[in-house]
């Protein structure tokens, strides 16, 4: 399939730690077969150096968010709808598949930049649907004189410098905490406890897969009968989260647990499904904060969690991620999540026109090493 506009309006922003191309929904063809042979070309895949579009050779910076007024506009509780679409680096897919809670941290600032969304003086806050799930949060972020303020002294693990604080708080009220109803599973010979807080996750001991749970992203990569018991239990768990068949799906994550090597509740290492994060996802870590509060999961006997009740800190291998997850008690019993919200940052890279390669989607060039896939999305 060939076809689209020969530019396209985009802006280039960072979201927590990953990096993505924003556009207006209006600005893409409207037919998904047609955007996505498009955004494929625009960020220069399949090629594992993207070396002839806006992606970055890695699922971290290979991101696409596409945002558009609601359909009813006269929805109180929504204010922008946010699509997010995983472009593969070194094969022709893009997966509409889960969310990404990184990218999300940059589409109330670029609601407010595209003027689906007014600024406010002081602070705005934006009302999010992520369509990909239905779930919804609020963004909140500082405003003045009509403008996104992305200065400030807020300070994420795995981003230089500091930006503005922007506050996520997630709308509770989902699918089950626990998609097998029960808090531990014995899956493909491996104790775990299946989570859904937003993104379906394996909670895995890294002990029980005979590592320390410390290792670096790089050599858990090169582990390959890890990997392939990873994969054997990330397959059997699909349907049993009620995901179906999983194999050509970038659901469910599946993160080690370990206990925190600093002043954390946890240490972990997320595979995300078959590349190992280099830090976490904003969802997956709310999936992670969630289960450690769950009684009788897997965390039991590996996290240290505050006395308070507070804040979790989630270790990552390049630092933390703070996040707030109170868990309560449904009417039949279950536990539930009362409370997820975390503190990200965005800022933008730049605002203007980007051109696509031309022609027809090309394969990936011969001989080169194949790296990110879609299945491969770290996003949440």
């Amino acid at each position: 399939m060939t076809g689209g506009p020969a530019e396209v309006r985009c802006l280039l922003m960072r979201g927590g730690t990953s990096k993505g191309a924003y556009f207006l929904a209006d600005d893409l063809p409207q037919d998904p077969a047609a955007r996505d042979e498009l955004l494929l070309r625009i960020m220069g895949s399949p090629d594992p150096r993207q070396i002839d579009g806006l992606g970055g050779a890695h699922p971290l910076t290979s991101k696409v968010a596409v945002v558009s007024v609601p359909d009813d506009p006269d929805d109180p509780d929504v204010d922008v709808d946010y699509l997010f679409l995983q472009v593969a680096v070194d094969t022709a897919d893009v997966s509409d598949r889960q969310n990404c809670g990184n990218l999300l941290a940059g589409v109330g600032p670029f609601a407010v930049e595209r003027g689906l969304v007014p600024a406010r003086e002081g602070q705005t806050s934006v009302r999010i649907r992520m369509v990909n799930t239905g779930d919804l949060a609020t963004a909140s972020f500082p405003t003045s004189g009509g403008r996104v303020d992305y200065t400030g002294a807020a300070r994420i693990s795995g981003v230089p410098g500091t930006a503005a604080p922007v506050v996520i708080e997630f709308a509770q009220g989902g699918g089950p905490l626990l998609p097998t109803g029960r808090a531990r599973e014995v899956i493909a010979g491996t104790r775990v406890t299946c989570v859904d807080n937003g993104m379906p996750t394996v909670l895995i001991p890294a002990q029980a897969l005979d590592i320390t749970g410390y290792e670096t992203p790089g050599e858990l990569e090169e582990n390959s009968a890890l990997r392939e018991r990873l994969e054997r239990i990330r397959l059997e768990a699909g349907p049993l989260m009620g995901l179906g068949d999983v194999h050509d799906t970038t659901v469910p994550k599946l993160s080690l647990l370990a206990p925190p090597v600093q002043d954390g509740a946890v240490t972990t290492r997320t595979f995300i499904p078959h590349r190992c994060h280099t830090s976490i996802g904003v969802l997956g870590a709310a999936g992670v904060a969630a289960g450690l509060r769950v009684s009788g999961s897997i965390a039991e006997d590996i996290a240290r969690l505050p006395p308070d009740g507070g804040r979790l800190r989630i270790e990552h291998p390049t630092g933390f991620i703070d996040i707030e997850a109170a868990v309560g008690t449904g009417g039949d019993g279950s536990p539930v999540v009362r409370r997820t919200a975390v503190v990200r940052t965005a800022r933008k890279i730049f605002d203007g026109t980007v051109f696509p390669r031309p022609g027809q989607t090309a394969p990936p060039c011969p001989g080169l090493p194949q790296q990110g896939t879609a299945g491969d999305s770290p996003s949440r």
